[in-house]
């Protein structure tokens, strides 16, 4: 990365420090606050999300929140129309997963998510998992932030763009398999050092240095 990025980079981080902070503070108040419900919607969103965009899982989490819990895949189905460029299969997704938390683990997710000690072991369950559906590693990274965590990368084309461009990566494409995905992420965390930037806000800088925001 030559000195020119590093400079711009570091002058927008001061530029955009307190909102990416606040972001991160009201993912940390799920983590602390929010019960298995708020848990799943976050999951749900992220499904939404995986393929598409943050806006587009944003509006598609509005228009189903009030029966995502009740409603089966025909329902789901039926309100993201016109919203979700997938509306079957996410819907099909959602279900599908929904009912098997509820099957094997009682709906129980802070409990299940506290049952890993490991960060590594929390996201491999999430990204490996059969019977949870429309998720990999980016979509169980963003999950995982989203509810509170810290320390996970999340490589979507915006993040993988950037690093790409800072000549950091040699393929912007999305990583394959597990092992690309922590190689990339790793640079990502040596960026973060060197940058002297705590790595969950450069991965907030980054993807609003594509956007223009700071999204979730």
């Amino acid at each position: 990365m030559n000195n020119g990025s590093f400079k711009r980079l570091k002058l927008s981080y001061i530029e955009k420090g307190d909102l990416i902070r606040a972001r991160l503070k009201e993912f940390r108040d799920i983590l602390e606050g929010g019960d298995d419900k708020r848990i799943f919607e976050e999951l749900a969103f992220c499904i939404l999300t995986a393929g598409a965009s943050a806006k587009m899982g944003i509006r598609s989490i509005d228009a189903i929140r009030d029966i995502l819990f009740d409603a089966g895949a025909t329902e789901l189905s039926n309100r993201l129309q016109h919203i979700h460029r997938f509306p079957n299969s996410r819907a099909r997704y959602i279900v599908h997963t929904r009912d098997h938390l509820e099957s094997e683990f009682d709906f129980k997710l802070r409990d299940l998510i506290d049952s890993f000690k490991h960060p590594l072991d929390r996201r491999d369950f999430f990204a490996t998992y059969k019977d949870i559906k429309g998720v990999g590693y980016k979509e169980a990274s963003h999950f995982l932030r989203n509810i509170g965590f810290c320390g996970y990368g999340i490589l979507d084309k915006h993040i993988l763009r950037c690093l790409y461009e800072l000549r950091l990566i040699k393929s912007s494409r999305p990583p394959t398999t597990r092992k690309r995905y922590l190689r990339i992420e790793n640079r990502l965390k040596k960026l973060a050092t060197a940058l002297r930037i705590d790595f969950d806000e450069l991965d907030l800088l980054l993807w609003s240095e594509r956007t223009g925001e700071i999204l979730k």
